[in-house]
C-alpha cells in the first residue's frame, strides 16, 4: 500500500484548497477522478486517493459482483477515502448500493436520475452524497434534496450528457449563484490552470475524467487509451439525444448513427442500432471502428499516456503556474 504522493511542487495548492471539498471527503486535493464506465476500476481509484485526490470506482459498467470485488481490492490497496460513482440509469440498483452499505463506503456519486430517490437513505447510513447535473435547474432540485456536494458538468465532458449543451464554464458561475452546497466543476477539465479557472468562477473543486481515461492504472483497452492521445479539435460530438445524450468519438459506428439521422429515424431504430455492450465493445475491448467511445472534447489536450503520480504532479504544477494577477 502506498503513500499519498509528496509532490513538493503542490505547497501552494494546498494551502489554497482547505476549503469545503477538502474537509467534505478529506482529502488533500479538491480533486475528485470520475467514475468513468470502463475506465474506473479500483487501480485508478486506489492511484487517485493515493495522490491524495478522491478515487471513484464506475460502478456503471460492473455486475454487483464485480463491483464488489473492485471496493475490496481497492480497500487493499489504498488506506485513503475512495467513493463509488453509481449512475442511476441502470438496472440493478438496489443490489448495487446494498453493496455499497454492506462494504461500508462512505463516499458515493450519483447521476442520470432523482437525487431524492436515494440521498437520504444513504446519509442515514453516514454516507457522503455527491449528484453530478448538467443545469443550473437541477442542481437546485439536488440542493433541496440536499445532497453534500454537487457536480456541476458541462457539455464538453465524454460519455452521457446534459440535453441543454450548456459549456462549464457558463454553468458553473450561474450554479455558483443559485445553491449554497460544495460545487464541484467538471467536463473539459484537463490542466491546473483549468482547474485553477474554474475555481476562480466559483467552484471549490473539479471533477476530471478524460485525462485519467488515458493512465495506465485505467482498465480501459490499450488500444482505446493510445487513440485518446491522437485525437484533434472536433473529433468528438454529442449525439442520441432521443436516448441519452452522449460524446463520443466520431468512428463507424458514429457515421452509421449519422446515415441514419440524414434518412430520418426514431427512437427504436437507434436503441436497435445501439444495441447492447456497444461502449463495452469499444472502451474495454477495444474495437475502434464499431465501439462506442466515450470521451471529452478536451482529449485534444492529452498526448500520452502516464501514470497517475505523474498527471497529479503536472496538475499541480499547472495550478500553481497559472497566473492571472498579469492580466
Amino acid at each position: 500500500m502506498s503513500n499519498v504522493t509528496d509532490f513538493g511542487t503542490a505547497k501552494k495548492i494546498v494551502q489554497n484548497s482547505a476549503n469545503k471539498i477538502t474537509s467534505l471527503f478529506e482529502i488533500k486535493y479538491p480533486l475528485i477522478q470520475g467514475g468513468m464506465i470502463w475506465h474506473s476500476g479500483w487501480k485508478l481509484a486506489s492511484a487517485v486517493s493515493n495522490c491524495g485526490g478522491l478515487g471513484l470506482i464506475g460502478a456503471g459498467s460492473m455486475y454487483p459482483d464485480i463491483l464488489r470485488g473492485n471496493i475490496q481490492k481497492c480497500k487493499k490497496a489504498t488506506s485513503k477515502p475512495f467513493g463509488v460513482n453509481v449512475p442511476m440509469l441502470y438496472p440493478n440498483l438496489d443490489e448495487v448500493f446494498k453493496i455499497i452499505l454492506e462494504e461500508n463506503i462512505k463516499i458515493v456519486f450519483t447521476s442520470a436520475g432523482n437525487p431524492k430517490i436515494y440521498t437520504e437513505i444513504l446519509q442515514k447510513e453516514g454516507i457522503k452524497v455527491a449528484h453530478v447535473v448538467s443545469s443550473t435547474k437541477f442542481a437546485i432540485k439536488c440542493e433541496e434534496a440536499n445532497v453534500d456536494a454537487i457536480v456541476a458538468e458541462g457539455f464538453e465532458a465524454g460519455g452521457h450528457n446534459g440535453r441543454d449543451e450548456t459549456t462549464t464554464f457558463c454553468l458553473i458561475p450561474n450554479v455558483r449563484k443559485n445553491i449554497s452546497k460544495p460545487l464541484i466543476a467538471a467536463g473539459g477539465i484537463a490542466l491546473g490552470s483549468q482547474m485553477k479557472a474554474a475555481m476562480i468562477l466559483g467552484a471549490d473543486g473539479v471533477q476530471i475524467g478524460s485525462r485519467f481515461a488515458a493512465t495506465e492504472e485505467a482498465s480501459a483497452h490499450e488500444i482505446w487509451k493510445n487513440k485518446i492521445t491522437e485525437l484533434n479539435e472536433g473529433e468528438t460530438h454529442l449525439t442520441l439525444k432521443e436516448l441519452a445524450p452522449v460524446r463520443m468519438v466520431k468512428n463507424k459506428f458514429f457515421n452509421d448513427l449519422e446515415k441514419l439521422y440524414e434518412n430520418g429515424t426514431n427512437k427504436e431504430v437507434l436503441t436497435e442500432t445501439l444495441g447492447r455492450a456497444r461502449a463495452k465493445l469499444g472502451m474495454f475491448e477495444g474495437n475502434l471502428e464499431e465501439g462506442e467511445l466515450e470521451i471529452g472534447q478536451v482529449s485534444a489536450l492529452i498526448n500520452e499516456i502516464l501514470p497517475v503520480s505523474k498527471v497529479f504532479e503536472n496538475l499541480l504544477a499547472e495550478f500553481n503556474a497559472a497566473d492571472f494577477s498579469k492580466f
